[in-house]
């Protein structure tokens, strides 16, 4: 019997890297996403920290293949290997850019980053609705503050230009947060701004986190005005080489009213942003959740319940400003469909984190490979010509539409 079954895992080995014969490489991730089932065996909160704990220690597996050319997409004036990155959330105090870099994510956006060390709030505030691929988290900006994340990006700026090449390609966005018990928001952000923008290829400013005390707030069009335009003042006021300064995102909600959704636009265009993150999590609760004991948890709702939620907003603000502002897409994503969707709707960029905590390494690459598959199928040779896809169809139908019935149609999409 030993020896039979000795034989039938001999077997099965042999079998798996018959399998792989041509992508070792694969295997690696797949091996590596192997874990998930028992690292979620332990609460939300101690699982994320043992992933970061791999990835500290070097255990995530390193991309080597390249990346399909149709990725490849300019942002801003700068360069993305392609156009999926980590969104906010995951690494917050910026321990493990490299690692996830390395896993061939086209950018890492760390944080949210506040002025001072704050613990956030009491555990425990994160909770899994596994069958639903969706988490609800109340963490509150739980952050190391802004001294000790400059001293890891430092050390991380240092050793990309020791190692050249030999460093994992992407851009790092860095998000800043305000303390819990700040009285000057605006003052917060500028803090952020000043110890942390010479390290940023992109700067946010996140006022859309359910979990901290009148943060949305900040979206109305009064605060927001003031908002952006002191943190910009204090950006344009520092010395830049010749590239110029980082650009400066805003990061909304998805719980805005068509006049929110107004308002962020016009302030956006008129103030000078460069771009939206759309969106942070949600504070409702969707008809299919409400059964679940965790949904009646407080907090933000993320993962697959909130794509079509997030990407009708995505559509708006593309929409409302006029394709002008590029967009990150970001809420549900969990395949190269749903990233795709994004970019349709008028994302640049798209952002997952929940989906990766489900599926581990191994979902990089398989959504750069369906992503890329969705731009050839509809004959797109690159991620920019697909952005806003969707609108241009639309607009496209109701000229047509007016030409049919004898008026002279739209001269332009605007």
């Amino acid at each position: 019997m030993q020896r039979r079954a000795g034989y039938v895992t001999a077997g099965a080995i042999v079998g798996t890297l018959l399998a792989y014969r041509k992508d070792l490489k694969q295997l690696e991730f797949d091996l590596a996403s192997a874990t998930g089932p028992l690292v979620r065996l332990l609460d939300v909160e101690t699982s994320h920290n043992v992933g970061l704990l791999a990835a500290r220690l070097g255990l995530f597996p390193k991309e080597t293949r390249a990346d399909p050319p149709s990725l490849r997409t300019v942002v801003w004036g700068r360069e993305f290997p392609n156009p999926l990155g980590v969104a906010a959330g995951f690494d917050k105090n910026a321990e493990v850019v490299e690692a996830m870099l390395g896993l061939g994510f086209g950018f890492v956006e760390i944080g949210s980053v506040t002025p001072l060390p704050q613990p956030g709030n009491p555990k425990p505030r994160a909770f899994r609705l596994q069958e639903h691929g969706a988490v609800i988290n109340r963490y509150g900006f739980n952050s190391d503050g802004v001294d000790a994340v400059r001293e890891r990006l430092v050390r991380l700026r240092d050793s990309q230009l020791q190692r050249g090449d030999a460093f994992p390609r992407g851009l790092v966005g860095i998000n800043l947060g305000k303390n819990k018990t700040s009285q000057d928001a605006a003052a917060d952000y500028c803090v952020g701004v000043t110890q942390l923008a010479p390290l940023a290829d992109y700067l946010v400013i996140n006022i859309s986190s359910p979990n901290t005390p009148g943060l949305r707030a900040l979206q109305s069009r009064g605060e927001l005005e003031n908002l952006v335009k002191r943190v910009k003042q204090t950006r344009d006021g520092m010395s830049w080489s010749a590239q110029g300064p980082p650009p400066l995102l805003v990061k909304i909600a998805p719980d805005l009213t068509e006049a929110d959704k107004s308002d962020i636009a016009n302030v956006a265009l008129q103030q000078g942003v460069d771009g939206l993150i759309v969106s942070n999590t949600t504070i409702t609760r969707p008809e299919a959740l409400q059964g679940h004991p965790a949904a009646q948890e407080a907090g933000g709702l993320s993962g697959k319940p909130l794509m079509e939620m997030s990407t009708e907003v995505l559509r708006d603000m593309y929409r409302l400003t006029k394709g002008k502002l590029p967009m990150v897409g970001v809420g549900g994503v969990s395949s190269g469909l749903d990233a795709y969707a994004k970019i349709r709707a008028g994302a640049s960029l798209v952002e997952l984190y929940s989906a990766f905590a489900y599926d581990g390494p191994s979902l990089v690459p398989r959504v750069k490979r369906e992503l890329a598959a969705c731009l050839a199928r509809d004959g797109y040779d690159s991620v920019a010509a697909a952005v806003g896809a969707d609108l241009r169809q639309e607009l496209g139908k109701e000229q047509e539409a007016k030409v049919a019935a004898g008026g002279a149609g739209r001269r332009w999409l605007w």
